[in-house]
């Protein structure tokens, strides 16, 4: 993976924090996409610097925003001349109870969760194809398989499209890009544990290891994925929950 170019959006904080760090790791140059986080990403470029000898570009683009993404996907390229490995990431939930969700919440979910990914798995997508090489992970959920919250359907709703979304991109670029999607169940992230600690202790009790996952663990699927040993999984969800009771 030495030099590797990895492009990961909402990366600076959570699971793409761990991702990010997973691949310092393997010594890629790497890309972490921000919208609000300013603060964290810039800490985590000088800590990524500062451990490994790599380059760390920090930029920030909304992803539902086409141009965004479009301007996004150039400079990376201007700066790397390439995009190996794609990892989207970004993902917006705003649980409320479904009688009060309004439309334009709906919509606001959708377009960071699904559009998004359909906005860069295109336009990373295109340059792939003209380089005959490249590997995309979206970042799924259980939620979008068999995992239902009536205060997260429209969160529900767009992981199920962009399990839907790695299926149909894996035939549109194939046989050059490798397009595959983890499903995590609950994963230890900052807005996690801000959770009441009793609903967790319940919800753990649903998880055959009794406990959520962490996001290094989630982060160490992404680099398997990411390694030559993966060379032959494509179009494939793959579940990170701990096993369901």
């Amino acid at each position: 993976m030495t030099r590797k170019v990895v492009l990961i959006t909402g990366a600076a904080k959570g699971i793409g924090a761990a991702i990010a760090k997973r691949m310092a790791k393997e010594n890629c140059n790497l890309v972490i996409n921000y919208l609000n986080s300013k603060d964290k990403a810039e800490k985590l470029k000088k800590e990524l610097e500062n451990n490994y000898s790599i380059e760390v570009f920090i930029i920030k683009a909304d992803i539902s925003r086409e141009e965004e993404v479009k301007k996004m996907v150039n400079e990376v390229i201007k700066k790397f001349e390439k995009i190996d490995c794609l990892i989207n990431n970004a993902a917006l939930c705003q649980d409320n109870y479904f009688l009060d969700k309004t439309s334009q919440e709906f919509l606001k979910v959708i377009n960071t969760n699904l559009v998004g990914p359909f906005l860069t798995c295109k336009y990373v997508g295109e340059h792939m194809l003209k380089k005959e090489y490249g590997k995309i992970i979206n970042i799924a959920s259980t939620n979008g398989i068999d995992t239902n919250e009536i205060f997260s359907m429209d969160y529900d709703a767009s992981k199920a499209g962009l399990i839907s979304l790695t299926h149909n991109f894996a035939v549109a670029l194939a046989p050059y890009v490798l397009v595959n999607a983890i499903a995590p169940g609950w994963t230890k992230t900052e807005s996690v544990l801000e959770m009441n600690p009793n609903y967790i202790k319940e919800e753990e009790k649903k998880i055959l290891l009794n406990r959520f996952a962490s996001p290094e663990e989630i982060a160490n699927v992404v680099a398997f994925l990411l390694s030559d040993e993966a060379s032959y999984i494509n179009s494939s969800i793959i579940r990170v929950d701990g096993g369901k009771k």
